[in-house]
C-alpha cells in the first residue's frame, strides 16, 4: 500500500492530500530515510512523522486497505523518541 494511503487509512493524518504534501516536504521518513508517498509500505517499517516541533516514531503493525475506526489505532505501535 502506498505510503500517503497508510497514513490516511490508520488515521495518523486526516486526509491523504495532506499526507502526500506531506510526503512531497520531507516530513516523513521510513526506516531513516526520506520517502515520496509512492512508497510501498510494509510490515515492520518504522515511520517518523514531524508536525512542526513534534516529532511521532512509529512501527507498522499491519496493512490494510479499510479499517473502523476503533480499528485504526491497531495498525501501528508508537515508539519511543530517540535521543
Amino acid at each position: 500500500m502506498r505510503l500517503d494511503k497508510w497514513l490516511k487509512v490508520s488515521r495518523l493524518i486526516k486526509r491523504r492530500t495532506v499526507a502526500n504534501e506531506a510526503c512531497d516536504n520531507e516530513r516523513v521518513s521510513v526506516n531513516g530515510r526520506v520517502q515520496r508517498a509512492s512508497y510501498d509500505v510494509k510490515v515492520g517499517d518504522v515511520l517518523e512523522i514531524r508536525f512542526g516541533a513534534k516529532t511521532l516514531r512509529v512501527e507498522v503493525v499491519s496493512v490494510q486497505d479499510n479499517v473502523g475506526k476503533a480499528e485504526a489505532a491497531a495498525m501501528y505501535r508508537e515508539l519511543p523518541q530517540q535521543a
